[in-house]
């Protein structure tokens, strides 16, 4: 680690360095007050030796110093102190981005880069017309994938306090307001910091499916429902802008989730939490719609005798007053000559009869849509543009977006779950071991319906039946929107998917037209499976049951793409270039076929995990691999952070529909070198993941991994429903991808991210010539993004806290950190070498000034966890004390860092 006397801040973040500054000093107040003097003089202390290691290049060993002699209780009280900085730092930088938009509103000059406006006059001006962009707008489908992995602590009553000091910052813009509000605004922050630190973080409970979808829910039911309507305007109003185009915006974006769906290595999921889901999913929004239309009828008050209404908006309130009687005697007679009013009151009743599941309820959303449609057209019809017509239209772009779902359910489940069920049904034993071919062979005519199954009381036949038989009432009960993919983990051949029509048709799941109304997604997960994906999926686009299958889908095919456990697989490079290659040729299979292919992205929050940001992302994909349709997964703190705070969610939506556009409008061009470059890059990857695999299969490195992080702390946090393994660890494979890389992060080496690239780039310049990779590193843009990834991640890392990690391994150390000392050396080197730089991150100063705010944060917490560590193996890992002391420095270091897994 170098010292570094770099500034925090920027010139332009004057007022972000204010806000820091201001929330310190509250945090230091709060502190004082809870803990006493003594306590914030220990963590100043602390503090202070922390900033002079990075500054002045102090040692480890006075930081360390500095930490000693402290018990469970303090050390706890200690982590949680930096860590309630690092929320009032990251709530900062949050609301300084909200700033930075409005300035860029505010003074009229280019647009904010990756604002809608900036895409579309990008697309102009590369020659893209009105017509064609309208065009693409019916294509796309754009559908972010809530899923069940919590890896960030985030109690609801913690994110509200959050949002209240997040409010009382953005009051804080107004430069007018008086002193007395600028002191309520600062008594509100400290109420918040004072009440949030009473609070605990995490419950001791593990957390349960229902607590997972109460988390996933705030999110949908809370920020992103509120800014969707303003995105489609923010749409509208770029168009208009740019092309002079007024139209009505068609179904951009829908939302998805996992929770209560990923049955995979779960237990506590089943047919009676996605039954759960679905009722608790359509509850909710039907309430938030309920609210909505009770705010309307208020607003709407027009009277006869001062404006007229429709006709037909007539003719359906008579309807509804004599369909609902007893709603209609509700209706105040002073408002009787209000007919929006009257109109909304019988809707909303009718919602509330939708929510009982009463005969005379909402059949579907389309059906409430349609009163609404009936509304808006009056309004317009009669000089309501500014009297209520808007916000008509708002709630009916939430009910294009959410329906009566809130977000589609996906459900998964492991091939070989589907393998023990059939093995059963079918009396074969082996089964699990016949060839994919003979499997298929075998399953043909139970997919296609031609045959029936035996009954059986097998445990997993029975319980994958009555998943498929919720998944067929549901389609009666919550509409065929409600559901999403069937995804089929370790899917290795067209028996796996044919298994998976077999099962469904087993369970009733067959529509009038005897086809099984169900998307199935096979998800390619490991580097093999990736190389191995083309020829699976022409295996089963050439199978005849198949394809009438897929023909009743529309001939459209979704596949999975695993970045956590490819990267956990084979390391950084050989899994982002298995992903590259294999959409390649994937989309030359389905051309082939004659079949439309798209993606789901199962992207993880860390670059290690597939991370990225979104536009690089999409820019740098294969040609062809985004064509309008983004789906993906948010999982952990990403979930907080994009949508965590409404103007940010708006922000990454509008960044996300931006980049899809520009990737299907004006993908890169053509590029005659990239033949060239990608033998490079087959021999980059071959290298760079045999370095990475001899390094986790050399012997005793299980050993090393659980000694030398806090893997056994992060599989005693209550983090999840989900087991940490799949089953007891024998090795890095049994390991889930979020705990493998959560646990490097805590350490601070972050290996993961970028183990195996310094040997591939060192050896791809003594194959092909130095100058090669620097001219991939300039010019192509999927090489060049993954430099970027990385660079970050090296920027993050910490070798000598690693190595103090290490050192908790005893004899393994040399042997271990030697390895990872060498390699990350090499990696660094020859990264910068390729970028012309000498220091990390030169082309993102705000991204290394970010990261130099939090570091004397992060370091005591990381030399803490190193010492608990040593004194909880000591008692046999019995000291429950020193656990939530190392719970609350996992937590601090994982907000630091805004990485988990």
């Amino acid at each position: 680690m170098e010292a570094s006397r770099e500034p925090e801040f920027l010139p332009p973040d004057g007022p972000l360095r204010e806000d820091v500054g201001r929330l310190g000093a509250m945090v230091g107040r709060m502190l004082a007050e809870q803990g006493g003097r003594a306590f914030f003089e220990r963590v100043e202390q602390v503090r202070q030796a922390a900033i002079r290691r990075r500054r002045e290049g102090a040692t480890l060993e006075e930081l360390a110093a500095s930490l000693a002699g402290l018990d469970a209780r303090d050390a706890e009280a200690l982590a949680r102190a930096f860590a309630t900085y690092f929320q009032a730092v990251n709530t900062a930088e949050r609301v300084h981005r909200i700033r930075r938009r409005r300035d860029y509103q505010r003074e009229g000059s280019a647009p904010q880069p990756e604002s809608l406006l900036d895409v579309l006059g990008r697309l102009k001006a590369e020659g893209v017309g009105a017509d064609e962009l309208v065009g693409w707008l019916d294509r796309l489908w754009i559908e972010p994938v809530f899923t069940a992995h919590p890896t960030e602590a985030g109690r609801r009553s913690l994110l509200e306090k959050e949002q209240a000091i997040v409010a009382s910052l953005i009051d804080g813009f107004d430069r007018e307001r008086t002193p007395q509000e600028r002191k309520d605004d600062d008594d509100r922050i400290y109420m918040a910091l004072s009440a949030g630190w009473q609070t605990a973080e995490a419950s001791p409970v593990r957390p349960s499916v229902l607590d997972e979808r109460e988390h996933v829910d705030f999110y949908l039911a809370h920020p992103l429902y509120r800014i969707v309507p303003t995105l489609y305007e923010s749409l509208a109003q770029a168009l208009q802008t740019t092309y002079g185009v007024a139209i009505r915006l068609p179904r951009l974006l829908r939302f998805a989730s996992w929770v209560g769906g990923d049955m995979d290595g779960n237990p506590n999921v089943g047919a009676d939490t996605i039954a759960d889901c679905l009722d608790s999913q359509r509850a909710l929004v039907l309430e938030r719609y309920r609210e909505d239309v009770a705010a309307l009828a208020r607003s709407l008050s027009q009277t006869e005798g001062r404006v007229a209404a429709s006709d037909a908006l007539r003719v359906r309130l008579a309807d509804y007053r004599a369909r609902f009687p007893a709603a209609a005697a509700q209706i105040r007679p002073r408002h009787a000559d209000m007919p929006y009013r009257c109109l909304l009151q019988l809707v909303g009743a009718r919602l509330a009869l939708t929510q009982d599941d009463d005969a005379d309820g909402y059949a579907s959303s389309d059906e409430f849509l349609d009163d609404l449609q009936l509304i808006a057209d009056s309004l317009f019809q009669h000089r309501g543009v500014h009297a209520g017509a808007y916000a008509v239209e708002r709630l009916q772009c939430r009910v294009r977006s959410f329906g009566f779902h809130l977000a589609r359910l996906d459900v998964r489940q492991d091939s070989r779950v589907h393998d023990d069920a059939l093995a059963a049904l079918l009396a074969e034993p082996d089964w699990a071991t016949r060839d994919g071919a003979a499997r298929a062979d075998r399953l043909r005519p139970y997919a296609s319906g031609d045959a029936v199954f035996p009954d059986s009381h097998d445990a997993n036949a029975t319980s994958l039946q009555a998943v498929f038989a919720i998944l067929r009432d549901s389609r009666k009960s919550h509409g065929c929107d409600a559901t999403g993919l069937y995804i089929i983990s370790m899917a290795r051949s067209a028996a796996d998917v044919l298994a998976v029509l077999a099962l469904a048709r087993r369970g009733g799941l067959v529509d009038p037209a005897n086809d099984v109304p169900l998307n199935i997604a096979p998800l390619f997960e490991t580097v093999d499976d990736l190389k191995s994906a083309p020829a699976t999926l022409r295996a089963l686009l050439d199978d005849p049951v198949y394809r009438r299958h897929l023909a009743a889908r529309g001939d459209q095919q979704w596949v999975m793409l695993g970045y956590s456990d490819s990267g956990k697989d084979g390391g950084t490079l050989a899994s982002r270039w298995g992903l590259q290659r294999a959409q390649v040729e994937l989309l030359e299979v389905a051309h082939a076929a004659g079949i439309q292919l798209a993606f789901f992205h199962g992207r993880g929050g860390s670059a290690s995990r597939g991370g990225a940001r979104i536009t690089p992302a999409l820019m740098s994909a294969p040609r062809g691999a985004v064509a309008g349709v983004l789906r993906v997964t948010e999982q952990g703190e990403v979930i907080h952070r994009k949508y965590g705070i409404r103007a940010l969610a708006l922000r990454n939506l509008e960044q996300t529909v931006g980049a899809v556009l520009r990737a299907s409008l004006r993908p890169r061009e053509d590029e005659s070198r990239e033949e060239r470059w990608r033998e490079v890059m087959n021999t980059l990857s071959s290298t760079s993941r045999q370095s990475y695999r001899a390094f986790v299969e050399r012997d005793g490195f299980v050993d090393y991994f659980r000694s030398a992080t806090p893997v056994d702390v992060i599989e005693r946090m209550t983090l999840g429903s989900r087991p940490a393994s799949r089953r007891s660890m024998r090795g890095v494979q049994d390991l889930r991808a979020i705990p493998w890389v959560f646990a490097w992060t805590q350490c601070r080496s972050i290996l993961p991210g970028w183990y195996g690239l310094g040997s591939a780039l060192e050896q791809g310049a003594r194959q092909f010539g130095e100058e090669t990779l620097v001219e991939m590193a300039r010019d192509w843009a999927f090489f060049c993004n993954l430099l970027d990834d990385v660079e970050m991640v090296l920027a993050k890392c910490d070798l000598p806290i690693a190595e103090a990690f290490s050192k908790l391994s005893g004899p393994l150390h040399e042997e271990f950190f030697g390895l990872v000392r060498d390699e990350f050396a090499r990696t660094r080197r020859w990264l910068l070498q390729l970028k012309g730089s000498g220091v990390l991150l030169r082309g993102e100063p705000r991204l290394a000034a970010s990261i130099r705010l939090r570091n004397p944060y992060v370091d005591p917490m990381s030399l803490l966890q190193v010492d608990l560590l040593q004194r909880w193996r000591a008692s046999d890992r019995q000291d429950d004390a020193v656990l939530q002391a190392l719970v609350a420095c996992v937590n601090g270091v994982a907000q630091g860092l805004q990485n988990t897994g």
